[in-house]
């Protein structure tokens, strides 16, 4: 019969070292016990009952590895599909439903108003044309607004911030298209203005929670409402 190797139990050991069948045997329950018993080899090893083990542990440390470095992975997966979706928010991407000045029905009314524009480029449609006299350069006006990229995104608002907004028309204050389109609205008057770049905001705007970027130079739009003018009621009497 051919030899075999195999690891033996301690008591099975015992039992073929007490055979008087055997030619020969030695046994050492430190090192390797060899007996050949009716010519079978048989070896019983506990040093290799050891490497086994010791191999057993690499193979589990090394799968607990593995399954440390994938749930790692996992998790840094997770945090970067949020982290992607705080900054898709940040940058204005996800549909928003937010106060505007001019509704859906007014979105089809403007598609058959004609568009104006002027000399500096600035292009405008009045929604509603108000009444009494336009503001004259360096008064006061109190004006709502809603501001957007072209894609129709809102970066700035009155409306959100829930007061009209306040300043002097054509001193500079405001971008040069918002002082050349409220110039020419009367009060309780509604426009579209739609602004080119060389008059918007040249250093741009960067994004901010629930709001795009508008790049440097970039056209935008505003919806605009001259809400009155401080003190002009007053001196037209």
């Amino acid at each position: 019969m051919a030899s075999s190797s195999s690891t033996l139990l301690l008591p099975l050991a015992h039992h073929v070292l007490g055979s008087s069948s055997g030619k020969r045997i030695s046994a050492n329950y430190q090192g390797i016990s060899c007996a050949k018993v009716q010519g079978v080899l048989v070896r019983c090893s506990n040093s290799e009952l050891t490497v086994k083990a010791a191999r057993s542990r690499g193979y589990m440390d090394q799968f607990c590895l593995t399954k440390r470095r994938d749930m790692i992975g996992l998790l840094l997966g997770v945090s970067s599909l949020v982290t992607d979706s705080f900054e898709a928010e940040g940058a204005g991407l996800p549909p928003e439903e937010k106060p505007r000045l001019c509704d859906g029905s007014c979105e089809k009314e403007l598609e058959n108003i004609p568009m104006v524009t002027t000399e500096s480029g600035l292009q405008y449609k009045d929604i509603k044309v108000g009444q009494g006299p336009s503001p004259p350069v360096g008064f006061q006006v109190a004006a709502n607004y809603v501001a957007m990229v072209p894609s129709g995104q809102i970066f700035d608002s009155s409306l959100e911030k829930g007061q009209v907004y306040i300043f002097r028309v054509g001193s500079g204050q405001v971008i040069k298209g918002l002082d050349e389109g409220i110039l020419s609205m009367k009060i309780g008057g509604k426009r579209r203005l739609y602004i080119p770049g060389s008059l918007a905001f040249p250093k741009g705007l960067n994004s901010a929670p629930g709001r795009p970027r508008v790049a440097p130079s970039s056209p935008v739009i505003f919806d605009v409402s001259l809400e009155y003018v401080p003190g002009l009621e007053i001196e037209e009497e």
